[in-house]
């Protein structure tokens, strides 16, 4: 298997998880009955198994000081991850798992034509065409589908 499968599979298992992530995040929340805490929760045990699988793999933690050159933007990433877990925590009982996460496919799509197109936080440029557009209005198909049935 070459690696770009391997990749692909790895891309397909991982957004498999995310709607699992979801559902056992809300089991937390109404074992709590606390959607943030749940989600506090979620990026507690997140962190710890992070910070095993990096001493296990023998990484560096003295290089995570050197994060202190990274640029500010760089930084809002946990807090989008903090928002993105939290989000789908409160959502996922009042929407369900089919059209919390079709919404959710809708929004990356979208925003990654436009961080595609403009070149957006470094990433390489690729321009927006009738193929993409095509795919986006797919999707958004697919979620009035769900939404009606």
């Amino acid at each position: 298997m070459s690696t770009t499968y391997l990749f692909l599979f790895v891309a397909l298992v991982a957004g498999a998880m995310m709607p699992i992530q979801a559902a056992l995040n809300n089991r937390m929340a109404v074992a709590i009955e606390s959607p943030i805490l749940a989600a506090l929760i979620s990026f507690l045990v997140g962190t710890l198994a992070i910070i095993i699988y990096a001493v296990i793999s023998g990484e560096s933690l003295s290089a995570i000081a050197t994060a202190r050159n990274a640029p500010a933007i760089a930084w809002a990433g946990g807090l989008l991850g903090a928002f993105f877990v939290t989000a789908t925590v409160i959502l996922l009982p009042r929407l369900g798992v089919a059209m919390t996460f079709s919404l959710v496919i809708a929004g990356q799509m979208l925003v990654t034509l436009v961080v595609d197109h403009f070149g957006l936080l470094g990433v390489p440029v690729k321009p927006v065409n009738f193929a993409r557009i095509g795919g986006i209005a797919l999707i958004t198909g697919g979620v009035i589908l769900i939404r009606k049935f």
